[in-house]
């Protein structure tokens, strides 16, 4: 995998931290260094841990899989591209102004099982995950940061926008896997 696929990839991760993000930047009147840090640094973190773990797991069972690892690899990255669809659909609901942990973790969760995912997909590509895991959690740090300030500033206009791409994008990076893999494309 290269660095443009990989890129890629971590946007198409970001886009549900960068839409939360923006609206948790709704939710109070005023952020800080501080803030835009602590958004940053978890839903990055999450970023990073969550396919690091998802590698694990799909190292654990790659003897199993090896067969139809592509097939698999298309069926995560198209569920998980479909639902970011959907998700970009629905209505927002109303975030907690807090930035303690409490508020935090279970956003920077919620955001990151994709990740899980698509760290099982690496597995079965074979990818070095030790710089794409950084890779995706600092794209992830700078696009929520980012999306926190955004928010504050301009609202949430661009929620939906970011994850319908996201979504779009990971089903097209699941197809690909699928057409090079059979073939179709060089």
């Amino acid at each position: 995998m290269g660095i443009l696929e990989l890129f890629i990839i971590a946007l198409g991760l970001s886009a549900d931290a960068f839409a939360v993000s923006v609206c948790k930047g709704l939710s109070v009147e005023r952020i800080g260094f501080k803030n835009i840090l602590t958004v940053g640094l978890y839903f990055g973190g999450f970023q990073a841990l969550m396919p690091l773990l998802g590698f694990w797991l799909g190292s654990s069972f790659e003897a199993l899989v090896t067969s139809v690892d592509h097939w698999i690899a298309f069926v995560l990255l198209g569920i998980i591209g479909l639902n970011m669809i959907k998700e970009s659909r629905e209505c927002a609901e109303k975030l907690d102004g807090s930035f303690g942990v409490r508020a935090m973790v279970p956003m920077a969760v919620a955001t990151s099982i994709d990740a899980l995912a698509v760290g099982i997909t690496f597995a079965f590509l074979r990818v070095n995950i030790v710089p794409a895991v950084c890779f995706i959690g600092l794209t992830t740090f700078v696009l929520s940061a980012a999306g926190l300030w955004l928010g504050n500033k301009f609202g949430c206009r661009y929620k939906a926008k970011a994850e319908l791409t996201g979504g779009i994008v990971l089903i097209l990076m699941g197809l690909k896997i699928l057409l090079e893999h059979l073939g179709f494309l060089g």
